[in-house]
């Protein structure tokens, strides 16, 4: 058994064993989970020590035959971006666990006929488990169909999560809207995959004639001009896969599902599908849009590019709009995923080190930034902005953690997320300079509405607690186990942010290689007449 089998089985088999616990012990599966994502984030470490930078393009290759009637193989493989994300997802995952500890203890739901149900913890980590096992696994398929599948699957247990023991009113609804949004790109790509295959069976690409999924197979024919597809088929195949990645990811205008759907659940799921499951959208865009589909993703790059920056825009200013604290946070990841689109469709080795290095980047500020918040809420039972006030006198450690999160959202040089924003600015300007120009005054929203929110809810006077329940409320600062998952995040923002070549070593072999294999050179950066001496 290959590691990257290990890697995804590990918390696979755990979902299982889980829901076997007696329903009387809890901890017993909370326990459970929690040791599942440490073996996996020692996995992950392991594939780390042994992945050489400058080897073969994937490594701990595993390739079984699958279904050999139609060539579908179990085919996997790592490369550096998917080896920086899955780090990402193992080191997310052991904390959202310890943070969402007791978020299923008692959900406090009504049944149809009125009575009090209690949902389980069992249930809620073994979904949670499953998440990360399909996340891990579409990191390192290589077969399209295969990617597909888990790419899929993926959604029915965030349903669960969001709908089944989110927060409020609406949670059905947006778990239903989440749901709806993603299967209908899903469908969009159902149908690219089935005209892939279609045009690898006339091309004869498969073992003994036929079609194929390998992604390598079929990405060694694109640059053969083997293939045979014409330009318009291509493109209809491209849009197919970009329109289910824009909506994972998501790229406005396909993005009025995750607002919902983040302040909806519990904020160790939202930060799992925010910063972990919308990564695959990203990740996808690279290994799939840009190597099966070069000449397309040139063709729609202009226009990918104009959506980013709008989605940078929009966020932005909705972000500075909002009085639920929850949901600004969720306007700031869209603007935050325009940077990252942005980075990708600009088509330069810089840009896209920079896009990749801002997936991990992002994930670890907007995983801080909304726990942080989910800890406060928890505290006064409110996600309105209007309701606080004065935190920094009564809760100092819980308003500092806030601060640093929120000055990493902003992009604040020295905390991780400022390197891979300037290497997406730096290396989109030399091909489309309005949109770097554009995406650099949005900026200044994002100083807005970080500066702005902190200002009102952690400065002034403390405010009383207030409404139903108000005497039994407290406002304590961070507690130890608090404090345990947000040190590693605050650490990493930290490290990253003045030393990120660890990173970027890993990331800038496979990107250099995705941008040759997407045909695109880096473009001079033009002197202006007159510039020279």
């Amino acid at each position: 058994m290959s590691w990257l089998t290990i890697l995804w089985l590990v918390p696979a088999v755990a979902a299982v064993a889980v829901l076997t616990v007696p329903a009387g012990r809890p901890d017993i599966a909370k326990w459970l989970g929690l040791g599942a994502t440490l073996v996996v984030l020692a996995c992950a470490i392991g594939l780390a020590v042994g992945y050489d930078p400058n080897g073969a393009r994937y490594q701990f290759v595993s390739d079984v035959s699958w279904i050999p009637s139609f060539g579908a193989r179990y085919e996997l493989g790592l490369d550096g971006i998917g080896l920086v994300l899955i780090l990402l997802t193992a080191v997310l995952m052991p904390l959202l666990i310890a943070a969402g500890w007791h978020d299923a203890d008692h959900s406090g739901s009504l049944d149809d006929s009125g009575g009090r149900r209690q949902k389980g913890p069992h249930t809620y980590v073994a979904l949670m488990l499953s998440v990360q096992a399909m996340v891990l696994m579409s990191f390192v398929a290589t077969d399209v169909l295969l990617f597909y599948i888990v790419f899929e699957a993926m959604l029915i247990p965030m349903y669960f999560l969001i709908g089944g023991f989110g927060t409020g009113d609406h949670r059905a609804a947006a778990a239903v809207k989440f749901l709806l949004y993603n299967l209908f790109g899903g469908l969009l790509m159902l149908a690219a995959v089935i005209g892939l295959y279609v045009v690898t069976a006339r091309a004869d690409l498969g073992v003994g004639g036929g079609g194929t999924f390998s992604l390598p197979a079929i990405t060694e024919a694109v640059a053969r001009g083997d293939l045979g597809a014409s330009t318009g088929v291509m493109s209809l195949l491209f849009g197919g896969f970009m329109i289910a990645f824009a909506i994972k990811a998501p790229l406005w205008p396909f993005h009025s599902w995750l607002p919902d759907s983040a302040v909806a659940a519990t904020p160790a799921s939202a930060v799992l599908m925010m910063a972990v499951v919308d990564k695959v959208g990203t990740f996808a865009m690279l290994r799939f849009c840009l190597q099966l589909f070069p000449e397309a993703s040139r063709t729609f790059a202009p226009l990918i590019a104009a959506l980013a920056v709008i989605g940078i825009v929009y966020g932005a200013i909705l972000a500075i709009a909002q009085t639920d604290v929850m949901r600004l946070i969720s306007y700031t990841s869209i603007s935050h995923f325009g940077f990252i689109i942005l980075g990708v469709f600009a088509l330069t080795t810089q840009s896209q080190s920079g896009a990749t290095l801002y997936m991990v980047n992002h994930g670890i500020s907007t995983a801080a930034l909304f726990l942080i918040a989910g800890f406060l809420v928890s505290r006064r039972g409110s996600r309105l902005i209007a309701d606080y006030g004065g935190v920094a006198k009564i809760a100092p450690v819980l308003a500092g953690t806030f601060l640093v999160a929120g000055l990493a959202t902003l992009s604040l040089p020295g905390l991780s997320p400022f390197i891979s924003e300037f290497l997406v600015l730096i290396g989109t300007f030399t091909r489309y300079p309005v949109a770097a120009v554009a995406a650099t005054g949005a900026l200044v929203l994002s100083a807005i509405y970080i500066l702005w929110t902190y200002q009102r809810m952690m400065g002034g006077p403390p405010k009383p607690i207030e409404g139903p329940g108000a005497a039994r409320r407290t406002m304590p600062d961070l507690g130890g186990r608090e404090r345990l998952v947000v040190a590693p995040l605050l650490a990493l923002l930290l490290v990253f942010g003045f030393f990120p070549q660890p990173l970027l070593t890993l990331i800038n072999p496979t990107v250099a290689h995705t941008v040759s294999t997407s045909g695109t050179e880096n473009p001079a950066p033009a002197i202006p007449p007159g510039g020279a001496r």
